[in-house]
């Protein structure tokens, strides 16, 4: 056998070694990746269950804001009509206890 003939076949089986190393490296890699993935993909599930839980009070909460707001609109619109009759009684009593003091 030649040197070139050795040489290069040594350079073969090394190669051929380095390529078999880096192709199991590259499998563990890709193994990892994949438990990483579905760790993520779990983090991800339980970040929707978590909102979607917390959203749920908080319409709640609005809904119940709105309900309120629109109550004390109410309330204070048969404020006002209460404070206008009140007022017009007490015009008509002025006027009346006016007509009567001048009439004494």
């Amino acid at each position: 056998m030649d040197i070139a003939q050795i040489a290069l076949t040594s350079v073969i089986v090394v190669l051929a070694i380095l390529l078999l190393i880096l192709g199991i490296q590259v499998f563990f890699i890709l193994k990892e990746l994949k438990k990483t993935v579905s760790k993520t993909n779990k983090v991800l599930d339980n970040t929707n269950v978590i909102t979607e839980s917390v959203s749920a009070p908080l319409s709640s909460l609005s809904s119940l804001a709105s309900g309120i707001k629109a109550g004390s609109s109410f309330v204070n619109l048969i404020k006002k009509v209460i404070s206008r009759d009140k007022d017009d009684d007490d015009e008509e009593n002025e006027k009346k206890s006016g007509k009567k003091n001048r009439k004494d």
